[in-house]
């Protein structure tokens, strides 16, 4: 695993791609390399809300054809009440093929940062040790005949154990989303996210999303891109979210860069 996620990190960064370029593209290579981030009112995901504050969320990415390979982060702005950073400070290595625009296979390494945490070294791959989670997921994204979305994704590997003896726990979490236009400037999904792997509580085990099997996430997002000048807009989405196993609900603010 160690030598694999090595050689992966090797690949990305051999590119000489200028950093401050939003999008580069070479016609012979089709290759694209794209830089952005997220400035959300509240880090919300898969129904769970981590960080309680505002975060800033980066990516980068290298495409070429349908595959990708990049990075991901989320970052909390404010400490929460004990004085210590939120755990919720998290940088994501993702590879995916993506078939027609249609499927995508992503393979995602998750890793959360936290001075304070045991397991905050990148660097060990023992699985009995380890910080990281790799999830696999299949999508499909969708078509405009076909205005709906539907995810799987399991973890496969990593920090992700179902109780002391450390077998895995194999958590799985589907969703379904629908798309549509409304007034021709405004883009509405609606989507609904369910926890398919449930605890056992009588063991002491505690679910990845949600201690029941059942709905983990629900609500609506609207996106909207606002024109700042002739040649640049801004995405701007606001969503309602809540989860019926933990009885919240939330209302995330974002723009995109």
């Amino acid at each position: 695993m160690k030598k694999l996620i090595s050689i992966i990190l090797f690949i990305f960064l051999i590119p000489s791609y200028s950093a401050f370029s939003q999008e580069t593209e070479t016609k012979e290579s089709k290759l694209n390399f794209t830089i952005g981030s997220d400035i959300v009112s509240r880090y919300v995901w898969r129904g769970t809300d981590f960080g309680r504050s505002p975060s800033i969320q980066p990516g980068i990415e290298l495409s070429a054809g349908g595959f990708a390979i990049g990075y991901w982060g989320a970052f909390a702005t404010s400490q929460i009440n004990s004085g210590s950073f939120s755990t919720t400070q998290e940088t994501d290595l993702y590879l995916s093929y993506t078939l027609k625009e249609m499927f995508s296979l992503t393979l995602t390494d998750y890793f959360f940062p936290n001075d304070l945490a045991a397991n905050n070294h990148y660097y060990e791959f023992n699985e009995d040790k380890t910080g990281h989670i790799l999830e696999a997921a299949l999508s499909f994204n969708g078509t405009e005949k076909v205005p709906f979305t539907l995810l799987i994704a399991t973890n496969i590997w990593g920090a992700d154990k179902r109780d002391a003896d450390g077998d895995k726990f194999y958590s799985t979490y589907a969703e379904l989303g629908y798309s549509r236009d409304i007034l021709s400037q405004i883009k509405l999904n609606a989507f609904v996210g369910i926890n398919l792997i449930a605890p056992d509580l009588e063991k002491g085990e505690s679910g990845y999303y949600g201690d029941y099997f059942g709905i983990v996430n629900m609500g609506i997002t609207g996106t909207k891109e606002i024109k700042i000048t002739d040649s640049f807009s801004v995405p701007f989405a606001v969503s309602l979210i809540t989860n019926p196993q933990t009885q919240n609900i939330f209302m995330v603010l974002g723009i995109s860069f």
